[in-house]
């Protein structure tokens, strides 16, 4: 098994630098074709050599922050979305670096064509690499063992990936640690641990790391915070702390710094399309053009959210709060547009800019919702040590419809882990989840904000995390 996976490491390395090599000899020809040509200063073997080793340099950089070069990991069409995407990033950068060489606007048509051709060996490489990869290694022979919560809902989302991951059977931990133990040793490749309590969990785990048997965990909120536990070493038994989470002196500088400069940047870019958005609002209905609600942020502090409206103005006219449905009637045709592309956001521009708000973090969420996931989930509460974000971890990993619960998981994996590193890595994700259609979509008619569906189970995880 350790030869096979060092055999697909190297593979899917050679595959990658395929890619990089070809994209890099397509700007090599229109670099030194056209545009070397049109530099003030004459480039020589070494001058080219430089620039090619910085286009490559950047192409690296993006692809793996992008997930371009995923190949066996992410789908196809994610892969070859991620990796064109990353090649649109670099070759912008790349276009302003030759300008500011020539202190003028060069021709982009060249930059174009060279994009486009780009993109056609792009999609090429994905399926010709997909195809080799599926060939070569078959998909995981796994098993899935849970406890009292249902699982469907996990052995639907490995269903998505048939791919890569194959459930061939469920069994329930009432046959017992042991009998699971034997089951795992017989024919499996892997193991998936769904929602089961940590004593029997931890045997199970135990077993297979022996083993060398791979195991995939959903982990609970403990877990999350221990991962991000300081290690001490005051005596000769390893010490894990976990504490209150507070943000040193240097990382709230360091941020406020970073979220007032972008934020100010953005606000001068985007004032033509904040002008063009407000004047389509108000034509449609002659409504207002903002819409303003309370949000909690840090220790629940109370502050108004501004957004372009995309709703009708009477869309709560009950008082009651509620998320956007798929297909909600509510929303108007111009709030359609301005939701998909993320336009309705950009006013928070100015809460940033106030300080209510920072660039990365949980999303700030109504009182009287919070209130709600809070009847089901008292841990909800944990996000609020942070100050709430345009953006943030769920948003980038997750869906607008992901569980309330899985998000809760997400946000608090950014909290125990942050760092300034973190926040630049997550806005540059967020770019490419603006062009994602499936992070926009509304909440189904069976998840409820109040999570009626799964209340029983989370009430009662929480008190099993308490026990364990």
């Amino acid at each position: 098994m350790r030869k096979l996976e060092i055999y697909k490491r190297l593979i899917l390395i050679f595959m990658s630098s395929i890619c990089i090599a070809l994209q890099m000899g397509i700007y090599a020809v229109f670099w030194y074709g056209y545009y070397s040509e049109r530099m003030y200063l004459k480039f020589y073997f070494k001058g080219h050599l430089l620039m090619l080793f910085v286009y490559v340099v950047l192409l690296f950089f993006f692809s793996q922050m992008y997930g371009g070069m995923r190949i066996g990991y992410l789908r196809a069409g994610e892969v070859m979305f991620s990796q064109v995407f990353a090649t649109v990033c670099v070759n912008a950068i790349t276009y302003l670096q030759m300008c500011l060489m020539v202190r003028g606007f060069l021709d982009i048509a060249p930059m174009f064509y060279m994009t486009l051709s780009e993109g056609a060996v792009i999609v090429l490489w994905t399926l010709g690499s997909s195809a080799i990869y599926k060939r070569i290694f078959s998909p995981r022979n796994l098993l899935l063992v849970y406890g009292d919560r249902p699982a469907e809902d996990i052995l639907h989302k490995f269903g998505t990936r048939k791919d890569k991951y194959q459930v061939n059977k469920s069994i329930h931990i009432s046959i017992g640690a042991e009998e699971i133990c034997r089951e795992i040793e017989a024919a499996y490749d892997g193991v998936v641990l769904w929602d089961i309590p940590a004593e029997i969990r931890n045997k199970i785990y135990k077993f297979c790391f022996g083993m060398g048997i791979r195991v995939y965990i959903m982990p609970k909120i403990p877990d999350i915070l221990i991962k991000g536990a300081d290690q001490l070493h005051l005596f000769d038994t390893p010490i894990l702390l976990t504490r209150e989470y507070v943000l040193s002196f240097e990382q709230r500088m360091a941020k406020r710094i970073i979220d007032f400069v972008c934020a100010f940047i953005l606000c001068l870019i985007t004032s033509p399309i904040m002008l063009l958005t407000a004047i389509a609002i108000k034509l449609y209905d002659r409504g207002p053009v903002l819409y303003k609600q309370i949000r909690c942020t840090r220790d629940m502090k109370e502050f108004y959210i501004l957004k372009f409206r995309s709703m009708k103005v009477d869309a709560e006219k009950d008082g009651v709060a509620r998320l956007a449905a798929k297909h909600d009637d509510r929303i108007t045709p111009v709030g359609r547009f301005i939701r998909m592309v993320r336009i309705d956001e950009l006013p928070q521009l100015f809460n940033i800019l106030k300080g209510e708000m920072t660039f990365i973090g949980p999303r700030p969420e109504r009182p009287e919702i919070i209130e709600q996931y809070m009847k089901d989930m008292p841990e909800f509460l944990f996000r609020t040590k942070v100050k709430a974000g345009l953006a943030g971890y769920a948003q980038v990993y997750g869906k607008y419809n992901t569980t309330p619960y899985d998000k809760l998981k997400l946000d608090l994996f950014y909290i125990e882990n942050y760092s300034i590193w973190l926040d630049i890595k997550l806005m540059l994700l967020t770019l490419k989840i603006l062009f994602k259609p499936d992070s926009t979509e509304g909440v189904d008619s069976s998840q409820t904000t109040a999570l009626k569906n799964e209340s029983e189970h989370y009430d009662r995880e929480g008190m099993d995390e308490g026990r364990h």
